[in-house]
């Protein structure tokens, strides 16, 4: 390394070309903001709908596994509000697999950037998060309406609970979305492997069923009933149940159908997720370094 380069720089200014993680997105806010507007551009260029995909989605979503699992396997019944129930996992769970799927893809669907210029490369999968918050929000309103209508009234740990649940799944899909995107740069079957677990996670996750049928099935002290316990999606979503669907829920009904000790295990969660933010940081940041050459 040459003199020059070992040299310090005059204050207020920094060396170019140098990776340093998700801290240096505050800097570049100005730039977040334009990838997110190109991100939503592109996407809906010459679509018809435009953003009204965001309700469209969710909607069609929504109506085939209430068909399904409200009716055919009679849950409507068993968990009333089912619509609620369902609509508050099936909501929070879209906002995990976007983020994470999107965030994957960002590095090498941006290759000519990547390649012509350098800027914080985590400024691509974190523009993912906004842009999955844009999409977000809407199916949130009609949520907060649908839960309103069945009596529902917040509470402050309603509100806690919901926060908490954006906060675990949003970290968790970015830090894990980090690594995908990075190892995707060299291995582009990491981008199928995440769509098979955007796929399974529905169904790995309280979204259409309560955790007493898991209690029931393996046991309350199973080491199965645990693990899948300790799952950050799991409390998620059972978060985002506390938040909508509990308040409404009937008096015996509440306690069974939600996870025991549940705001606790959510900061559990959370502390789990940032620890895996930071790694999926610092894997990103070593390995953008070659992103240019490999792209």
């Amino acid at each position: 390394m040459t003199e020059a380069a070992l040299r310090p720089l005059p204050e207020g200014m920094e060396r170019p070309g140098i990776a340093r993680g998700l801290s240096s997105i505050l800097a570049h806010r100005y730039l977040l903001t334009l990838l997110v507007r190109k991100e939503l551009r592109v996407r809906y260029q010459a679509s018809v709908l435009g953003l009204a995909w965001s309700y469209v989605k969710p909607g069609a979503q929504f109506a085939v596994f209430y068909f399904v699992m409200g009716g055919f396997l009679n849950l409507s019944r068993a968990l009333p509000p089912f619509a609620i129930f369902l609509f508050s996992g099936i909501v929070i769970i879209n906002l995990f697999t976007e983020i994470l799927t999107n965030a994957t893809r960002s590095i090498v669907q941006n290759g000519p950037l990547v390649r012509k210029i350098f800027l914080p490369r985590q400024l691509f999968p974190v523009s993912s998060v906004l842009v999955a918050l844009v999409h977000f929000l809407p199916q949130l309103v009609i949520l907060v309406i649908g839960a309103l209508a069945t009596g529902w009234r917040p509470d402050l740990v309603a509100v806690g609970a919901a926060l908490l649940g954006i906060l675990v799944t949003i970290a968790l899909a970015l830090g894990l979305g980090l690594i995908f995107a990075a190892v995707n740069v060299a291995f582009r079957d990491i981008e199928n492997t995440v769509d098979l677990i955007a796929m399974v996670a529905v169904w790995f996750s309280p979204v259409l069923y309560s955790v007493s049928l898991v209690r029931d099935h393996f046991g309350p002290d199973s080491w199965l009933t645990h693990l899948y316990m300790a799952n950050p999606l799991t409390i998620a979503v059972e978060l985002f149940h506390r938040a909508f669907w509990y308040p409404a829920a009937d008096v015996t009904l509440r306690e069974e159908a939600l996870v025991p000790d549940l705001m606790a295990r959510g900061g559990i969660a959370l502390a789990a997720c940032l620890v895996l933010l930071v790694v999926g940081d610092r894997v990103f940041t070593r390995m953008s370094r070659k992103f240019a050459q490999e792209l």
